[in-house]
């Protein structure tokens, strides 16, 4: 059974004369951590690609892991922290990857609310580029038949990527790579991306819960007791359903990987 497919509004045409300029080189990052939150755990493994747009290019990548006493996320990132603890030139890693975040323009990731908690803390510099999410910012293709927040797995089979390995850092950024190399729109997608979003709950009834879902609300989260997703102006626009602001304070933010 094919996934629902998003229905918000295509692209070219007037709205792209008005969206934010293209950014020109992306930092493509993700990270590998010992628990759901930094309250609870770690970052333990970073891993970044450098990726010029207008050439489809990698310019340069990083991998390294981060020295921790324990890893209760073995079992999904397969990193025993023994192996985190070995000699590893890891600074050296961090001090490229800072290099690699001055030269970027912004910062992709798959899961932004995940990933951007670990920045600022511990040996990880804060961010300040613009973040854009691949699951939650960028409106894939209606042709690609992706669910409105696609895995990175979906997205790498929907562009005839083979998924070969998971669950390391690097590897997602490369299948994200792979993807932003096969978009012939990526300049207009990351564009639409950089639209100021803002949160909406869905002010609809339970019998018609599946029009929120086809538009790629998600229920009890961010919003408990609701659906709710980060929509554009133009976006909100677009909807066959009304929806309200929500205040992103009250809004309990998720931290799934």
């Amino acid at each position: 059974m094919s996934p629902p497919v998003v229905t918000l509004p295509a692209l070219p045409g007037p709205f792209s004369r008005s969206l934010p300029s293209c950014p020109e080189r992306l930092l493509v990052l993700d990270t590998e951590t010992t628990a759901l939150s930094r309250e609870q755990g770690q970052c333990i493994e970073v891993g970044a690609v450098l990726f010029h747009v207008p050439s489809r290019a990698v310019l340069m990548q990083v991998s390294f892991l981060l020295p921790c006493p324990s890893n209760p996320a073995e079992a999904i990132n397969g990193i025993p922290a023994p192996v985190s603890r070995l000699a590893q030139p890891w600074q050296v890693g961090l001090v490229c990857f800072e290099a690699m975040v001055e030269a970027a323009d912004a910062v992709v990731a798959h899961n932004v609310n995940f990933d951007r908690q670990w920045f600022g803390h511990g040996p990880l510099p804060a961010l300040s580029k613009p973040w854009i999410c691949s699951m939650e910012d960028m409106r894939w293709p209606p042709e690609r038949k992706l669910r409105a927040t696609p895995s990175v797995r979906d997205l790498a089979l929907a562009y005839g990527i083979p998924v070969w390995a998971a669950h390391r850092a690097l590897t997602d950024c490369i299948y994200l790579i792979q993807v932003f190399e096969r978009c012939t729109d990526l300049e207009l997608l990351l564009q639409a991306a950089l639209e100021p979003r803002l949160l909406y709950r869905a002010q609809l009834g339970y019998a018609q819960r599946q029009l929120a879902k086809e538009a790629g609300f998600r229920w009890n989260e961010p919003v408990r007791g609701a659906w709710s997703r980060r929509l554009s102006e133009r976006e909100v626009g677009a909807l066959p359903f009304a929806v309200e602001p929500v205040d992103p304070m009250a809004a309990e933010l998720p931290c799934t990987a």
